[in-house]
């Protein structure tokens, strides 16, 4: 079982891997600590040396970074390389506030697109598909990730990027695209839309769907791939670290391969920053072994997940992560209680709800409010007050039950919330929690 882009190195043996991980890192940290000032001043802080470090086993006494030093460190602080060996950046996209830029060599690029190839091989990509990239070009990763490895592949490639929906389904029509790369959320659109055109599942070509970008549940997926007739696979990746490709899915669904000849993964207590054993959830922490142009150490993504080596169907060898749990970061805590927007998607899903809802938080008088708009389906839409009233409160109790807070549920007609072409905004929060 199993379709691979690169099968000695994606089926390797433990040992195998370990000894590519060793050598890489020896290396990694002596060039990082040579080459870029910002991590050395942090390294000599903490008293670790370049020889201090012999393998992975004692990437544990490197210090962490995090978004913040990133952002203190904008725009050249973590550069790695002359800028003149650099051929291009990709950037996060600042909502959170100042911008992270990245920087590729040739080399870095080569190796990210090779880790999308085995992404899209393993959702079942041949030469003989039409890849539609429909996730953002331009700073954002997405785009030129899926865009690069579908060519490593040999794919016929679509670069749509996002948006324009009338022409994403013309050409995923005329050219008969097979395999689709965009957020789930687009992908749930562009499902929504082609019902509303009268199109069934199997009126389109395509098998399989790449989603990553933003979080969402398994309901979703089903939802999806229900809505397309594809099987849907996650991909998960951040602009820090390369981009998409970081981990995949394969056909196990079991789980994300994380590239480990390429990244090395840690799960960490996000409040003490100790190193937890396999199988804990906490969060991740990715280092990048051989990246020349924005080589990260021991970066702290935020996402919270767990990390296991349990054996996989597919017949890859690699660490596999879960899909992230959640965020230790923009998780939110409402009324002392910690709340995800996943926790809130999964309850909708299961309770029959379209995937389009918006939640919104306001402190009034020192008290938190905690509403969640839900976009019903046509067939679920009534003009009769009291059907909607009585659904609201059956929500709301199911809310209460998942999250151990009530919130005030509110059920909005077909199509009223705002449709997102990139990352949808599933949250707005009007408290001033932050300086």
């Amino acid at each position: 079982m199993g379709n691979y882009f690169q099968p000695e190195i994606e089926t390797a043996s433990r040992e195998e891997i370990l000894a590519i991980q060793n050598e890489k890192i020896v290396k990694q940290v002596k060039h990082v600590y040579e080459n870029v000032k910002y991590y050395r001043d942090l390294m000599d802080e903490k008293g670790v040396k370049p020889e201090d470090i012999k393998g992975v086993e004692d990437i544990h006494k490197l210090p962490f970074l995090s978004k913040a030093d990133l952002r203190e460190a904008y725009p050249y602080g973590l550069l790695g390389t002359d800028l003149k060996n650099c051929v291009r950046i990709q950037s996060t996209s600042g909502t959170t506030g100042k911008r992270v830029v990245a920087f590729y060599t040739q080399h870095d690029v080569d190796l990210w697109e090779e880790c999308c190839a085995r992404a899209i091989v393993a959702a079942g990509g041949s030469k003989e598909d039409v890849v539609q990239v429909s996730y953002g070009y331009g700073l954002f990763t997405g785009g030129a990730g899926l865009h690069g490895g579908s060519h490593k592949v040999g794919c016929l490639t679509l670069p749509m990027s996002s948006g324009n929906t009338e022409r994403q389904i013309q050409f995923m029509m005329d050219l008969q695209a097979t395999i689709l790369c965009c957020t789930p959320s687009y992908a749930a659109y562009l499902g929504e839309s082609l019902a509303d055109k009268g199109c069934k599942p199997q009126d389109n070509c395509l098998k399989a769907g790449i989603f990553g970008a933003e979080p969402w549940t398994e309901e979703m997926r089903r939802s999806i791939e229900k809505s397309l007739g594809i099987k849907a696979y996650d991909i998960y990746g951040l602009t820090e670290v390369s981009g998409p490709g970081v981990a995949f899915e394969c056909e196990a669904q079991s789980g994300m391969h994380i590239n480990e000849d390429h990244f090395y993964a840690e799960v960490i207590d996000p409040d003490t920053g100790e190193v937890l054993p396999e199988g804990s959830k906490g969060e991740l922490v990715f280092t990048s072994l051989d990246k020349e142009g924005f080589p990260l150490l021991r970066y702290r993504t935020r996402d919270i997940c767990i990390l296991t080596r349990e054996k996989c169907a597919c017949g890859r060898t690699h660490v596999k992560m879960t899909k992230p749990m959640g965020r230790s970061d923009d998780m939110m805590i409402i009324r002392g209680v910690n709340v995800f927007p996943s926790q809130i998607e999964a309850v909708l899903l299961k309770e029959g709800y379209t995937p389009n809802y918006q939640i919104e938080v306001d402190r009034i008088n020192n008290s938190d409010t905690f509403e969640i708009k839900v976009e019903m389906a046509p067939e679920q839409f009534s003009d009769i007050v009291s059907i909607n009233q009585a659904k609201e409160k059956k929500l709301e109790q199911a809310m209460r039950t998942m999250l151990g807070i009530g919130p005030k549920v509110r059920l909005v007609p077909p199509k009223t919330i705002a449709r997102s072409e990139g990352k949808a905004v599933r949250v707005i929060d009007h408290r001033k929690l932050h300086d």
